[in-house]
Formats: C-alpha cells, sequence, structure tokens
C-alpha cells in the first residue's frame, strides 16, 4: 500500500461517522486508525473491559467491588517502568523448577537481573535500570510481550 492509498483513507476516514477502523491485507499490512474525540467509553463485560480515552491521562486503576461493578480510579504513578527491550517470551526465573528473579515486595540494584526474555531461541537476561522496590510485575509467567511492554514497576 502506497503512501497516496493510505492518505486516501485517512481522508475518507475523516470524513465518515466511524470512530475507530482496522484493516487487515492478504498482503500482511495491517492498519488500526482511531478518531481522535473528547469522548471516554467505559464497556462492563464479564470477559472483558476496555477502557478508551484520547485526552492524555494517567493510567487508570480498575477495581471491581462487591456489587460486580467497575470503579474508575486516577492515580499519579510516580514509578520507574522497567519495559520490554524486545519482542519475545517473559519467563521470571532462570528454569521452571527455579525460584523467580524478583517478587513484589523485593528490593533490587541497577544492574540486577530481572527476568528473561526469549526472542528466537535466545535467552536475554533483562537487567534492572534502577535502584528500588518492586512494585508490580506487569506480566504473568510465560506471556508473550511486545516491545516497550511494561514489565516491572519500581518505586
Amino acid at each position: 500500500m502506497d503512501y497516496k492509498q493510505i492518505k486516501k483513507l485517512m481522508d475518507d476516514m475523516g470524513e465518515s461517522k466511524l470512530d475507530s477502523l482496522e484493516i487487515e491485507f492478504p498482503d500482511g499490512v495491517k492498519i488500526s486508525m482511531t478518531k481522535s474525540s473528547d469522548k471516554k467509553v467505559i464497556l462492563n463485560d464479564s470477559s472483558k473491559t476496555v477502557i478508551e480515552a484520547s485526552a492524555p491521562m494517567s493510567v487508570p486503576v480498575v477495581q471491581k467491588n462487591t456489587e460486580n461493578s467497575l470503579v474508575v480510579s486516577q492515580q499519579e504513578e510516580n514509578y520507574k517502568i522497567v519495559k520490554s527491550p524486545m519482542v519475545g517470551t517473559f519467563y521470571n526465573s532462570p528454569s521452571p523448577d527455579k525460584e523467580p528473579f524478583v517478587k513484589v515486595g523485593d528490593k533490587v540494584k541497577k544492574g540486577q537481573v530481572l527476568c528473561i526474555i526469549e526472542a528466537m531461541k535466545l535467552m536475554n537476561e533483562i537487567e534492572s535500570e534502577f535502584d528500588g522496590e518492586i512494585v508490580e510485575i506487569c506480566v504473568n509467567n510465560e506471556d508473550v510481550v511486545e516491545y516497550g511492554m511494561p514489565l516491572f514497576k519500581i518505586k
């Protein structure tokens, strides 16, 4: 798909009533577009929760209370985020029978190994970029992670 075709698609999207569009072409090219708007959509489904917002905002904290409804609150997060430097599979320990490298509440030092990401049969040790305490592990063991995806929050 060339630039003119993409530009035409963007113009058509802008003139339409659609809010978002996702297209996957047979040659493997994927295009995803979303119109900018000031509306916020919160959906509650027993299997999924989707929160969309176009305006800049802090990370929402979603909690389920006893009445099965959602409570969304904004919290300022002053955490340092360790992000995935590559696409691959996340492992929290050196082998399945070993203890995890780190757990929530552990103190870590800069350069300490936090996890392993397997990419193309290579095991890549991911080291902490910061000194601090692990506040949250954002992915589960053996999850597939994307480039730039948050792995750890450090306080």
